[in-house]
């Protein structure tokens, strides 16, 4: 039997090695990649996403490993919410979530050893209650919201905003689990 490939995680998201490490999947390398994260003119959600992962996949393989990574995207129509770095942002970001669906894209892509990249692409739909102004200042006041997509985050204290879901909720984390474990198991990386 021949050793497993080192993985490499391209990602500095907490959530994300956590959640391998739920499926038993501990990385050999964190390599986070920093890109500009930008949405280009006219491009959909769902393609922001996955070009997102790809690049990121990109500039974190590693010659002999196996590289995953991911990016999420919360998207209201084909609006793409920011990353809230700003408590304006992550205000604005609920504003617009309260009481309405959203969609929440997340892009995965694996790197094999032999330089072959495949992806898959998780959407799930969110459905938040109408927040009042009050939970929305309690919300801030918690401080979760930083650098999260669309200003929240599920596995947290927002998960009391959430009425419905539809689709991966470890997709809406950072992380679908059953497309990851598929790319791996695709590129060759044995999960225990």
């Amino acid at each position: 039997m021949s050793a497993r490939a080192p993985l490499v995680l391209a990602s500095a998201s907490p959530r994300r090695l956590a959640l391998l490490e739920q499926i038993g999947v501990k990385p050999d390398r964190v390599a986070p990649s920093d890109i500009d994260e930008t949405p280009r003119r006219d491009e959909t959600p769902r393609l922001h996403a996955l070009r997102l992962a790809e690049e990121k996949a990109r500039r974190a393989q590693a010659p002999g490993a196996v590289t995953l990574a991911a990016d999420t995207v919360v998207a209201c129509g084909r609006r793409v919410l920011a990353k809230a770095e700003d408590e304006a942002t992550a205000r604005r970001c609920l504003a617009l979530l309260s009481g309405r669906a959203h969609q929440v894209i997340t892009a995965v892509a694996v790197i094999g050893q032999d330089g072959r990249m495949s992806t898959r692409v998780s959407e799930t739909r969110v459905v938040f209650k109408r927040l009042e102004a009050q939970e929305i200042d309690a919300y801030l006041a918690s401080g979760e919201w930083r650098g999260k997509a669309g200003g929240y985050a599920i596995q947290g204290r927002a998960g009391r905003f959430v009425r419905r879901l539809n689709g991966s909720y470890s997709a809406v984390v950072g992380l679908p689990l059953y497309e990851a474990a598929c790319l791996l198991k695709g590129a060759g990386y044995a999960i225990p």
